[in-house]
């Protein structure tokens, strides 16, 4: 997916933990770990608005979006 999640520098660069993270933003390790890693298929605004509270950023620090050829047919419109 051409959409790419930098939340691995954003905590360097806050020198914050993934739990202490989940604790302010009331998200499960789990799920910050799937969005960390790139395997979240969506991110609620809430919680993108709980993320950028915490971290003191914008949604274009946390989310990027790097052209390439997508990961699955189902991103250009294709049914199969």
């Amino acid at each position: 997916m051409p959409i790419r999640v930098r939340l691995d520098r954003l905590l360097l660069e806050r020198r914050m933990s993934l739990t202490e993270l989940a604790d302010r933003v009331g998200v499960t390790i789990a799920n910050l770990s799937i969005l960390k890693t790139g395997k979240a298929r969506a991110i609620r605004f809430s919680t993108l608005g709980a993320l950028c509270r915490e971290l003191d950023c914008q949604p274009g620090d946390l989310v990027i979006f790097e052209p390439g050829p997508p990961d699955d047919p189902d991103e250009e419109g294709l049914q199969e």
